[in-house]
């Protein structure tokens, strides 16, 4: 009887308030006595936490739905956690006088217990490092070679030079690829050492567990024991104010023992929203460097060393032709290879610029005329601001929006680099373009009117 009904109040609240709260928090707990006299309901949680963050954030889910479960007006929850549970439930069953209803009763308690045991994280040494992903294989231009130098240098004395090392740029651009660079040499030079790379995701999900399931304390062991620790897209733990305060103790723990550490975001770490001020001056304690969106020649360079790896002989136009498809993104800029490689195998065809363009669909060319001269009096024509207004430090709100659309055409539809960008602009600090490129981004991403504006003023551009 209590499984089933806990069965139908999980599925009513995944329908009421979706199945996130059910799964992370709800799953957690059980329903363990139900005493009809009283009417009183027993709740089991793992631990302390999870029993006052359910009372606090839940209690009068609990009291509604359960109340028309078990059909009573006036109903009494009561929260325990796991060892009082257990005293509670076999009390239970000794006092029922009828045996059959003691065998349910056993069977239900054997069940629970039976599921949170497959349900506990079982906290494993793997390091989910991609062996495919060695520096050898990572190519090296402008745009990325300081990002590059820091790596490779941080594997041959880890723990004392540039602890922690950041990383920060675009999605797609190579940070994953430096990361498992690290682990693999680190773990070819020093076979004992402990070293795990973390997506930013799993980590947060890997602490909700350990709450959940009453863990803490294996989870603290874990990170106590690593020697180099990689975490991918830190930006994910934004907002998350217990997670943050966890990975604020493990750095700081890692960082007293001269342990390395290497952070990769798509933001330079002061550029960080959601971020406790604590911790984003501990990112900041190191050595930050970026990788930015490689210019045609280094696109050129990581294709053909693609093809390389996949033993295919690729003619310059090819190439050319394939690097002048993407604009923000070296992932994307390999899967069109791929797309190449693919069609070429199963229809048996040589891979010629003919195969290249049907495969891919042939696209105007970017405008190679335009310059950030040319963008500056796009934006004085439309926004009113001219190019000394874009040049000066006024922050004023207005002008800076205008300065950062200015950023975005000139990254979107130029070679120019971040540093070139910023310099036009009067901004030394490139990370500022960074910012301002991904907040239109994800402006234009979210906003249809702001996007239909964007196309025009890139109408303009081009004509």
């Amino acid at each position: 009887m209590l499984v089933s009904i806990w069965q139908a109040f999980l599925n009513i609240v995944r329908q009421e308030i979706g199945s996130q709260v059910v799964e992370t928090w709800l799953k957690a707990v059980t329903l363990v006595k139900w005493d009809s006299l009283e009417e009183v309901v027993h709740i089991q949680a793992p631990n302390a936490f999870v029993k006052d963050w359910i009372r606090t954030q839940y209690l009068d889910l609990f009291k509604l739905h359960l109340s028309r479960l078990l059909n009573v007006d006036n109903l009494t929850i009561i929260f325990v956690e796991q060892s009082e549970k257990i005293v509670t439930t076999v009390t239970k069953v000794q006092n029922l006088e009828d045996p059959k209803a003691a065998h349910e009763s056993k069977q239900e308690l054997s069940k629970s217990l039976d599921t949170r045991v497959q349900l506990r994280p079982v906290y494993k040494s793997k390091d989910h490092i991609n062996s495919n992903y060695q520096f050898e294989t990572f190519v090296v231009g402008p745009s990325n070679s300081l990002a590059y130098a820091a790596s490779y240098a941080v594997t041959k004395n880890p723990g004392v030079l540039y602890n922690p090392l950041f990383i920060y740029g675009s999605s797609g651009l190579g940070k994953t690829h430096l990361l498992h660079a690290i682990g693999n040499e680190i773990k070819k030079q020093y076979k004992k050492s402990v070293v795990l790379y973390q997506t930013a995701d799993r980590f947060v999900n890997e602490f909700i567990n350990a709450i959940r399931f009453d863990k803490i304390h294996a989870f603290k062991e874990k990170y106590k024991d690593i020697d180099v620790l990689l975490i991918d897209d830190v930006q994910f733990i934004s907002n998350k104010e217990q997670t943050q305060e966890a990975f604020f103790h493990i750095f700081n723990n890692l960082f007293e023992a001269s342990k390395q550490i290497v952070i990769s975001s798509d933001v330079y770490p002061s550029n960080l929203e959601g971020i406790a001020q604590r911790l984003r001056s501990r990112l900041e304690g190191g050595l930050i460097t970026d990788i930015h969106m490689p210019m045609l020649e280094t696109k050129i360079a990581i294709l053909k060393r693609k093809a390389e790896l996949n033993n295919e002989i690729i003619s310059d136009d090819v190439l050319n032709f394939i690097a002048s498809r993407v604009e923000t993104n070296v992932r994307e800029l390999e899967g069109l290879l791929i797309r190449v490689f693919a069609f070429s195998n199963l229809t048996n065809q040589p891979i010629t610029l003919d195969l290249a363009q049907r495969v891919l669909g042939v696209v105007k060319q970017k405008n190679t005329t335009i310059g950030l001269q040319e963008i500056a009096k796009i934006i004085h024509k439309n926004f009113s601001y001219n190019l000394s207004d874009l040049q000066s430090k006024s922050r004023n709100k207005e002008l800076s929006f205008a300065r950062q659309v200015a950023m975005y055409l000139m990254k979107k539809n130029t070679e120019k680099s971040l540093l070139d960008i910023g310099e036009f602009l009067g901004r030394k600090d490139h990370s500022t373009i960074s910012h301002g490129i991904n907040k239109i981004q994800k402006l234009r991403e979210l906003d249809l009117g702001f996007d239909n504006k964007l196309k025009q003023l890139e109408y303009e551009l081009s004509h």
